[in-house]
């Protein structure tokens, strides 16, 4: 994969162990890595050329800070970067359990279609229970509020 940008090269790995990252962390100067790429210090050792660490996502503690920044690299991340796929995807679930549609859809697969079934529930005028409103779960109130919920929330940081 390439980049639009004269003089930037991008590569896309995905997937490797430490041995590969190892091998082939000296030839590039950046690194953009998500929650499962650990960058140790051992790894971070063998990357003299690294001068950024970005992490796509919230937490850093998959990378040794004070080794990278030994080593030179300043370490990023994206805070709020996923917040808003994340809050969709557990609304989806809660909609998906809602109205039974795995078990319609494992149903529908198995060649059987007893709709009555899998009728569900509205979330129209049903209460939703909220454990932290930081970024994510003001996301999750929204779409609560557009189906039509009340959502009552918990969080210490709150009155």
């Amino acid at each position: 994969m390439g980049s639009k940008e004269p003089g930037v090269e991008v590569t896309v790995k995905t997937g490797m162990k430490p041995e590969e990252l190892k091998a082939e962390l000296p030839k590039y100067d950046a690194i953009i890595i998500r929650s499962e790429t650990k960058l140790t210090a051992d790894i971070l050792a063998c990357a003299p050329n690294l001068k950024a660490i970005a992490r796509a996502g919230t937490g850093i503690d998959n990378v040794d800070v004070p080794a990278a920044s030994k080593n030179g690299a300043i370490v990023m991340n994206t805070p709020g970067g996923n917040t808003v796929s994340t809050a969709a995807h557990a609304f989806s679930l809660l909609v998906s359990t809602a109205r039974n549609i795995p078990q319609a859809d494992a149903s529908v697969k198995g060649g059987k279609w007893d709709r009555k079934k899998f009728q569900g529930v509205e979330l129209y005028d049903k209460t939703l229970g909220i454990l932290g409103m930081g970024r994510i779960g003001s996301e999750i109130a929204r779409r609560a509020i557009a189906f039509g919920m009340r959502v009552v929330a918990s969080d210490p940081y709150l009155s």
